[in-house]
């Protein structure tokens, strides 16, 4: 999520957050910020989702299940070559890399590290038909998330450039058994702390093995032992925008307020 898109399709689905509040930064957590929040089931992460009625008038969410209409669908994990960079990977295409559980259900034993639920999301606007927003909401086990991110950030210097590999999509030629190798390049993208987050990390990942260098860019907001993903995409002439300021700052405050209920 060519750079493989997390969701329906490159041109549909193009990983979290933000109403900035003081002047934390990228990735830094803030200990004055809300409680830790509690896990929330697989249901209950499905219903944190913002909706039409968060955003206002012009916008148009549509709940997914992860994976569906990813390229080349089925057709396997994508693999960095450096083992330590996988996780840049597997944060912007969560259901393809970890096999986790179908939206609305969870996973009692998770792989190591993995989230044991989750729920995609587009969402569209009328105003910009090009800059829809995708994303996702990660359930992980009490400190899994904060974990993560933490490996996240110490991949900007060795990853600033790496390889990957994926198995070619079925619907390739049938004599045609090579992976699909892709040259990708990682930079930070300074990204303010949402109100209600505990962190937030931004960053562009480029493809640049085709003809035009496309670019994913990421958002990851840790709202306690939660994450919120969201990606657009874009090319050289076109760079990735920011994800919409409004749509991140909904669903942090949505989810945010989900962990609080008893």
């Amino acid at each position: 999520m060519p750079l493989r898109p997390v969701r329906p399709s490159a041109a549909a689905l193009a990983a979290l957050l933000l109403l900035v509040t003081g002047c934390a930064t990228v990735g830094r957590s803030s200990a004055d910020r809300a409680g830790p929040g509690r896990e929330l089931s697989a249901a209950e992460l499905r219903a944190s989702v913002v909706a039409d009625a968060d955003l206002g008038a012009g916008y148009a969410v549509t709940v997914m299940t992860p994976g569906h209409g990813d390229t080349g669908a089925g057709a396997g994990r994508e693999v960095a070559d450096v083992p330590a960079c996988q996780p840049l990977l597997d944060a912007v295409t969560p259901a393809a890399s970890t096999g986790t559980a179908p939206t609305g259900t969870a996973s009692a034993s998770p792989a190591p590290g993995y989230p044991y639920a989750e729920t995609d999301l587009s969402v569209a606007r009328a105003a910009n038909p090009r800059g829809g927003v995708y994303g996702g909401l990660l359930g992980y086990r009490t400190g899994r998330a904060a974990a993560f991110q933490a490996e996240l950030e110490k991949l900007f210097g060795p990853c600033a450039a790496f390889t990957s590999a994926a198995p070619a999509p079925p619907a390739e030629k049938p004599g045609r058994k090579a992976p699909i190798r892709t040259r990708h390049r990682l930079n930070r993208e300074d990204t303010p702390t949402p109100g209600g987050a505990d962190a937030a990390l931004g960053f562009t990942l480029t493809n640049e093995s085709g003809s035009a260098v496309l670019a994913q860019r990421a958002v990851l907001a840790r709202v306690g032992p939660a994450l919120a993903v969201f990606t657009t995409f874009g090319v050289a002439a076109e760079p990735a925008a920011a994800p919409d300021e409004l749509i991140v700052r909904q669903q942090v405050a949505k989810l945010r307020a989900a962990q609080a209920k008893k």
